[in-house]
């Protein structure tokens, strides 16, 4: 199968005739052998039933059917365990991602070699409001990556089928994919700029005001992940055995410069008047719970069960 284009939505019942028939007329267009995935994340209006009857008219669509509403990254994630297609397309349901620029991107994974493609809307449609958090949040997603992306966030992108199978989408990592794909293993991503549509039906089901204060806290997430991850007692050991050490010596000293002034005879208060005998107190109680976290860190990592398991109502073809 030379395609799987995954599509996660949440009550789009409006655009989803409109984007399949888009979406099939590029697909024979280009003689590509395909199969369209629909993920319903718990939708309250008629999505699934518009679905069922798509799958009707088409053998080559898929659906999976939550049984609340979880998220993107769980859509996603459990499209990816399905994909068959030699390359894999990720798109919105919203019409604001068009289906004619995946021949582009289909030929940067074939031809090109690339691992993965990221779309960039240039020109958006979007408010002030959310454009200027979005340059911002994207800045920092490029400097702690270390990936050269100007939209990490978009939802139309392109991957070998290898890529999907090899990371794992939770939480609300989907806007991370391209930081996951690196982590795994995969160098070659690109990206390519992409037309942005208007929202053409209702609005935004996914994420609110606060998915760019919770994006800062799943940046730094990964990156301590893609650091310590699989090794917490890197980081929480070194660290806790450091701040021990530096407490254990200060407490030393101030000992021994109250021994040294009894045998000198010279008058010296008690060592627990001085305030930096608690703080290096503190620094030694601090220390040992830092270590005992990496401890218990390095437990749970080598004994974590699986993340992703969710609820799911109905499935269609796969």
């Amino acid at each position: 199968m030379d395609i799987s284009v995954v599509i996660p939505l949440y009550n789009e019942e409006e655009s989803l005739g409109e984007l399949y028939n888009w979406l099939a007329r590029v697909m024979h267009e280009n003689n590509f052998s395909y199969e369209i995935i629909f993920v319903d994340d718990g939708s309250t209006d008629n999505s699934w039933k518009k679905i069922c009857e798509l799958k009707k008219a088409d053998d080559n669509i898929k659906a999976i059917r939550f049984r609340r509403n979880y998220g993107k990254s769980p859509a996603l994630h459990s499209a990816f365990q399905r994909a068959m297609g030699d390359i894999v397309i990720t798109m919105d349901a919203d019409m604001q991602d068009s289906p004619d620029e995946i021949p582009a991107l289909y030929r940067m994974i074939k031809d090109e070699g690339y691992d993965m493609v990221s779309g960039w809307k240039k020109k958006r449609y979007d408010p002030l409001s959310k454009t200027l958090p979005t340059k911002l949040f994207n800045a920092t997603a490029r400097k702690v990556s270390g990936i050269k992306l100007h939209d990490f966030n978009c939802g139309l992108k392109a991957y070998r089928n290898v890529v999907i199978k090899n990371i794992e989408v939770y939480n609300d990592m989907h806007r991370y994919i391209p930081y996951l794909a690196k982590i795994a293993g995969f160098k070659k991503i690109g990206e390519k700029a992409v037309q942005h549509r208007a929202r053409k039906y209702g609005k935004t089901k996914f994420g609110g005001i606060n998915r760019f204060f919770n994006g800062y806290l799943d940046l730094l997430t990964l990156w301590f992940l893609s650091k310590f991850g699989r090794k917490p007692m890197h980081f929480f050991g070194f660290l806790g055995s450091l701040m021990f050490l530096i407490g254990l010596l200060a407490v030393i000293m101030l000992g021994a410069k109250k021994l040294y002034s009894m045998h000198m005879g010279v008058p010296h208060p008690l060592v627990t008047n001085s305030p930096y005998f608690y703080i290096s107190l503190t620094m030694m109680i601090l220390g040992t719970q830092l270590f005992l976290v990496g401890f218990l860190g390095e437990l749970i990592s080598r004994n974590a069960s699986e993340r992703n398991t969710y609820k799911i109502e109905e499935e269609l073809g796969v």
